[in-house]
Formats: C-alpha cells, sequence, structure tokens
C-alpha cells in the first residue's frame, strides 16, 4: 500500500479543510502501515479499538498536525460502575470525572454522575423530627438504629481506591423505605442521590440479610414460659385454653408470570375485582400480642388455604415434642382449614346449635388477632398493597423481611399510622376435609359445651 510523504499530507489536508470524513479515511489506511518509507511521517492512533471512521472517532487523535480531534468515548459503561459491591453513587450515565483509571494517558476514564444527597442528608442528621420519620419509614428512629445495628455485619462494604462504601444506614433506609411506601425505584434513586439499579441491589441484599441473619431471632414458636403466657391471654380474649396461635392466609399481588401463569391464578380476587389476579400465598401463625411465630411464603396463589397448610413446615412437623401436638396446644384457624389434632376451627355446617354458634364467636375473636397483624402488615409495607416490581424468584425474600420488620416493630410498640390504615380482602372458603380427627370433633364438642354453660360464655351470648 502507498504512503504520502509529509508534505504531500499537509496540503492533503488543508485542501479538505480537516474534514472528518477524509481524514478517517486516510487514518484507516494508515493504521494497516508497519513501517513508513523514507520521507515518510509515521501518523500513530491512540486507543482505538477498530479501523476506519470507528477507529477516529474513539481515538485520543493523530498528532498536532492533525488538528483537534474527538475525545476517546469512555467504555466504562453504567453498567460496569453501578455493578460493583461499593456502589459510590450508582453512577448509570453523566459527566467525566476528574483523572483516569489506572492512570497514564492511554487508560480508561471513570464516569460518574452528581446526584442530589439533600433529601438523605435532610432526614438521617439527628434534628429530623422522629414523627416525620416515622410516617415515611413507619417505624421510629430508635427501632431504625437498632435494625441497621443487626444488619450492619451483614451489610456493610469497604471504600475502595475509585469510590467510598454506601454507609450501612443509607443501604438499610433504601431498604425500608421502598417497603413502606412501595414506590417505584426511579422516584427513590432521586430520593437518596443513587443509581436506579443500586437501589435496586440494596433492596434485595438488605432483605436477604433480615431472612437469613433476623429472622431466626424474631420469628420463633413459643416454648416454656411464653408459650404460657400466650395461651393465658387468648384464653382471656376467648375462654379456650391452651390456644398458643392463630393462623390465617392473605395473598400477595403479583404481575402475571412468564411460566405457570396458571398455579399463580387467583380465582377468588379476579371473580371479586372483575379483572384477573395473580397472588402467592403468605402463611402465618400469630401470638397474642399480633407478632409472627411462624411463617410459610411462595406457594401459588391456585391453592386453597388448606394446601397451603398441607406443604407447610408448620404441618410436616406437628408431631415434633416441643412444638404442638402431644402438648395439649391448639392453634385456631378458620373455617378454611381442616379441624385436626392440633388445629381448632369453626363449625361449618348449617343449622348450628347454642352451644356452636357460642364456640364460633369465641374462635373468630381468636381468628380476628390474626387478621388484625395482617391487615397492620399490609398497612405498614405499601409495596404489599399493589402488584409488586419484584421478580418471583425474589419475591419470598422481600415478604420474608417485611415479616420480621413487622415482628421488630410490633415488639418495640411502633403503631401503625391510621392514615395508612389497610382493609383485608381474603376470601374465606370451607376446607374439602374439615374434619380429619374424630378425637377433635369431641375436643371442640366438649368445649363449646363448657363455653355455654360457663358464667363468661353465658353473659356474653344470652
Amino acid at each position: 500500500m502507498s504512503s504520502l510523504t509529509a508534505a504531500q499530507f499537509r496540503s492533503l489536508f488543508e485542501m479538505v479543510g480537516g474534514g472528518e470524513d477524509m481524514s478517517s479515511f486516510l487514518f484507516g489506511n494508515l493504521v494497516g502501515d508497519e513501517t513508513p518509507a523514507a520521507g515518510e511521517v509515521e501518523v500513530p492512533v491512540v486507543g482505538t479499538v477498530g479501523f476506519g471512521k470507528r477507529a477516529w472517532e474513539e481515538g485520543e487523535g493523530v498528532g498536532a498536525e492533525a488538528g483537534a480531534a474527538k475525545r476517546q468515548r469512555s467504555p466504562t459503561s453504567s453498567r460496569e460502575n453501578s455493578s460493583g459491591s461499593n456502589e459510590g453513587g450508582g453512577q448509570e450515565e453523566g459527566s467525566e470525572a476528574a483523572g483516569r483509571v489506572g492512570g497514564g494517558g492511554g487508560g480508561r476514564r471513570l464516569w460518574v454522575k452528581e446526584r442530589d444527597h439533600e433529601w438523605w442528608d435532610m432526614v438521617s442528621s439527628p434534628e429530623y423530627p422522629d414523627e416525620e420519620f416515622r410516617k415515611g419509614f413507619r417505624m421510629s428512629k430508635a427501632t431504625f438504629e437498632m435494625v441497621c445495628e443487626q444488619l450492619a455485619a451483614a451489610v456493610a462494604k469497604e471504600d475502595t481506591m475509585l469510590r467510598a462504601a454506601i454507609p450501612v444506614r443509607q443501604r438499610v433506609a433504601v431498604c425500608v423505605w421502598r417497603l413502606a411506601t412501595g414506590e417505584p425505584l426511579r422516584l427513590v434513586s432521586k430520593r437518596f442521590g443513587l443509581g436506579i439499579s443500586t437501589c435496586h441491589k440494596l433492596v434485595l441484599e438488605v432483605c436477604a440479610a433480615m431472612k437469613a441473619m433476623v429472622m431466626p431471632k424474631v420469628v420463633r414458636w413459643p416454648e416454656g414460659a411464653d408459650a404460657a403466657a400466650i395461651a393465658a391471654e387468648f384464653e382471656r380474649i376467648s375462654g379456650i385454653s391452651g390456644v398458643v396461635g392463630a393462623i390465617y392466609t392473605t395473598h400477595i399481588p403479583i404481575i402475571a408470570p412468564k411460566s405457570n401463569v396458571a398455579s399463580y391464578y387467583n380465582r377468588r380476587h379476579t371473580e371479586r375485582n372483575q379483572k384477573t389476579s395473580y397472588s402467592m400465598t403468605v402463611q402465618c401463625v400469630v401470638d397474642s400480642a399480633g407478632a409472627f411465630t411462624d411463617v410459610c411464603i411462595g406457594w401459588p396463589g391456585s391453592n386453597s388455604d388448606e394446601e397451603v397448610l398441607e406443604k407447610s413446615a408448620l404441618y410436616l412437623h406437628r408431631g415434633v415434642p416441643g412444638l404442638i401436638q402431644g402438648q395439649n396446644q391448639w392453634v385456631v384457624g378458620g373455617g378454611s382449614f381442616p379441624l385436626m389434632d392440633w388445629m381448632l376451627v369453626p363449625y361449618t355446617h348449617q343449622n348450628l346449635t347454642w352451644a356452636q354458634h357460642m364456640f364460633n364467636e369465641r374462635a373468630a375473636g381468636v381468628r380476628a388477632v390474626a387478621r388484625d397483624a395482617f391487615r397492620r402488615l399490609k398497612a405498614r409495607w405499601g409495596c404489599l398493597q399493589k402488584r409488586t416490581e419484584v421478580k418471583l424468584l425474589d419475591l419470598p425474600t422481600v415478604l420474608g423481611a417485611c415479616c420480621v420488620l413487622h415482628n421488630i416493630c410490633e415488639r418495640s410498640g411502633d403503631v401503625v399510622d391510621p392514615d395508612n390504615a389497610f382493609e383485608l380482602f381474603d376470601d374465606d372458603m370451607v376446607a374439602e376435609n374439615a374434619v380429619r380427627s374424630p378425637a377433635a370433633a369431641h375436643a371442640r364438642d366438649a368445649i363449646a359445651h363448657n363455653l355455654l354453660h360457663s358464667g363468661a360464655g353465658a353473659s356474653s351470648f344470652f
């Protein structure tokens, strides 16, 4: 291939006015030359990734005589910046930061976007009113700090040479705010001055840490003195002795999944709302204070309460010594659950006797504790009130984190703001196999008889 002398090069470049198209054509040819002939000038191409016009546009320049060259576009994409463990600012797009990564003239530039942290700086300051903090995060400052302490070891990251790590308090705040308000990630991103993908990653990381580290501590089956105290409170409410929990199943609306659509189709919600609905189930046992002592999350919404129960660890392990069976303990459920040796449910047949009416009223008082707990759960965490953006595989982790935070708030005395009240709609169905234990049926009849003929039962019924 022929080459140009320095004089010919200058003359031709001046003739075309240093035009980009012509220069790129010439430089594209010159890139292939290995050794210039005598009297010829070698034109270096720095940082190119290809040939022809693309090489020129992405190059650093071609020497003083070639005129000003276009700047090289940073090869560091937004996803590369925001995918690391220390997401300093959630850099998805933005202006060029000072200096280059790795140093030297031919290194890669680091691109970051300057984001507004004013809102988070205001909310995280000690002077920010606790009442305002409680309205947004659905918990007091003291409760929030306790959650941060429990999660610090799992979610903390170290600073790197490129950027400072996001503090633990901000990481937890992003997750709690997202769960509490249900705001879209783009709005959460603006509030906290972080990238959208960074906020999404933080929510999943913090939820996973809550489920793995905190759930075993705060969601536990009552034993010993705790079980006795719960049974005493339930007996005060209902007059039924030995009750250690109330069971309830709710549905969380989801977007139609790409696979197994029929499994998640919720017929009852579809008929009531006149709109095709899909859901995921959450089954929990609640103590007398409204805290969860057992959770079963993730079964498709087409399953009945009875089917979800049969697939739960509570059902599979009910015979384990110290749990329920053999301890003279009861769990009270609605008519959608079967009557078993360890579960009491209301009478569902027609033409009930006075004693059976009395029992159903008292059992409904126990069930109301569980229903109210789920009402507060959904009132606190707005992300549960509408179809979530979370992927189906990640949703059980997010729901588990909501249950953990619910227990922490309940035991810390953080009440639900009346402005966030939520009306719970879950249709009860009668279990197909309503009575599974003749012994339990006799025990229920005896309890109903005692309730009717006891002083407390008679005074409330007549």
